[in-house]
């Protein structure tokens, strides 16, 4: 009894979920959340992993009743580093200046980065994910960073020393760990400080434009080595996931944990390394080289359930694979179990929207035969299901754009309004076959599974490969020789119309 209890002890730690286990690890003081990205370019999916990763383990620490706060920064005062591909020529003028202070490119937006924050922090929201928002001009702006700057100011040299330390990197002797806005270009790379003054919290500044100026502490950035500890003292961060880049050895996290306890007094959070997401024969995603998929153009494809799914079901130090052709319908299969299995990763992916019981392929496989919402619901009660129109509508719609934007040729059909001419050059023992079962189909139960054991039936009664068979049939109703699995495929036509049909194509 004793060793079998070890057992099911052993398989119980083994099934806990990843953001479950580090949960447990922070339990007893009050834990702060704390993700961000830069949005200088479409934000695509592979910056998701970061903010599910955060929102998993905040859902995970809620879950067992600790205080948690979940918050989002967006590093909306880093310059634009580079002209990237998707901007006009004009934009060349804009290197160097704070993505906040940059028109929109088109025009629809407060500034550049609005720009892209705004349809990511749109479908965070569609996938369940709500951080408070900060934006890091405002912050800077509002005085939020004052003694951070005072502080990196008056220990430049320390900083810098432990900069060399750990990076292994030389800095210039005119490095400085705040870059001033220069008051004439508008830039802050191209800015350095020459002297300070902490009483009246401003910075003597000298631009490469020629500009020299006094201006407020408020007015630029701390580097971003500098930056990232001072931001966790200023909002009290204990849990940061980020990005293997910055993990590496004498990386930003490495030299983050020596200013943050050395210069600022403050324990640096509990780190959560994540792979990257791949795409399929392109490698990591990356906006300035073209390779994203952004996340508001995917969730109009597949469910946001799945979305989350996908994060949810790999430890965060696993990468992620992703194909948005045939291998999704695989992925949402397989979200489709654990929902029915109720497993914490569905738990943790689940946003409280109604979910069809039909899966997603017999959906994909409904918006094609009907045209409109009546016929998909239509099709589903042939095939047996009893849904929620809302429910349907939602993932009938992704269904849709699914097909239109990333499913490969051959999963797409549509119903032909007559018998089609290639179904002449049938032999005279398939259109048997077809007459045969037209005949067996019109009465009985009408369900999928004994449709396709009478294909099967038939074909072995006349000695003829089933495969045929079966592309005689696609043949007769999408001129393809190939389609939906038969027996829900026919089911979901109806009886009247699949018997007319076969019995035109065996005449």
């Amino acid at each position: 009894m004793h060793e079998a209890s070890l057992e099911e002890g052993r398989e119980s730690r083994m099934k806990i979920h990843w953001a479950d286990v580090i949960a447990e690890g922070l339990r007893g003081k009050p834990q702060v959340i704390s993700t961000g990205i830069t949005p200088s370019g479409p934000i695509h999916i592979g910056n998701m992993r970061e903010i599910l990763t955060g929102d998993a383990i905040f859902r995970a620490l809620r879950d067992i009743g600790e205080s948690v706060k979940f918050i989002y920064i967006a590093d909306d005062f880093d310059p634009l580093r580079k002209r990237y591909p998707f901007l006009p020529e004009s934009y060349e003028e804009y290197i160097g200046v704070p993505l906040s202070k940059i028109p929109d490119p088109e025009g629809c937006c407060e500034n550049y980065a609005e720009h892209f924050l705004t349809p990511f922090l749109d479908s965070m929201e569609e996938l369940g994910v709500t951080p408070e928002v900060f934006r890091a001009h405002e912050c800077y702006e509002r005085g939020l960073y004052l003694e951070a700057v005072k502080e990196a100011l008056k220990r430049r040299e320390e900083i810098a020393r432990i900069l060399e330390e750990v990076s292994k990197r030389k800095l210039p002797s005119s490095w400085s760990p705040f870059h001033p806005l220069c008051p004439k270009c508008g830039r802050i790379s191209t800015t350095s400080v020459v002297s300070f003054d902490a009483m009246r919290e401003t910075v003597e500044m000298r631009c490469e434009c020629g500009e020299e100026a006094t201006v407020s502490m408020k007015e630029g950035k701390l580097s971003w080595r500098v930056d990232w500890p001072a931001r966790w003292k200023i909002f009290g961060v204990t849990v940061e996931p980020f990005g293997k880049d910055h993990a590496t050895a004498g990386g930003s996290y490495d030299t983050g944990v020596r200013i943050s306890k050395e210069i600022f007094g403050y324990e640096p959070p509990y780190p959560v390394v994540y792979e990257w997401i791949m795409l399929k024969g392109q490698g990591a995603m990356s906006s300035s080289k073209g390779v994203v998929i952004e996340i508001s153009e995917m969730i109009k494809a597949i469910p946001e359930e799945v979305m989350r799914y996908m994060v949810m079901r790999v430890k965060p130090e696993k990468h992620i694979d992703f194909d948005p052709g045939l291998p999704i319908l695989a992925l949402v299969d397989e979200f489709e179990d654990a929902r029915k299995r109720n497993t914490r990763e569905y738990q943790l992916s689940d946003i409280g929207k109604k979910y069809p019981n039909a899966p997603f392929k017999h959906i994909v496989t409904a918006v094609q035969i009907a045209k409109d919402l009546d016929g998909v619901m239509e099709v589903l009660r042939r095939g047996g299901y009893e849904e929620d129109r809302e429910a349907v509508q939602r993932i009938a719609e992704k269904a849709r754009y699914w097909l239109k934007r990333f499913a490969p040729h051959d999963v797409k059909f549509e119903i032909q309004k007559s018998l089609p001419e290639s179904v002449k050059n049938l032999s005279p023992e398939v259109k048997k076959a077809l007459k045969i079962l037209a005949e067996r189909i019109k009465y009985g139960e009408w369900e999928a599974e004994r449709i396709h054991r009478e294909i099967y039936a038939v074909a072995e009664e006349l000695n003829i490969k089933a495969p045929k068979v079966f592309q005689a049939i696609y043949l007769s109703i999408l001129n393809k020789k190939s389609g939906p699995r038969a027996g829900w495929f026919l089911m979901s036509l109806g009886r009247e119309f699949v018997i007319k049909r076969l019995q035109e194509a065996s005449s």
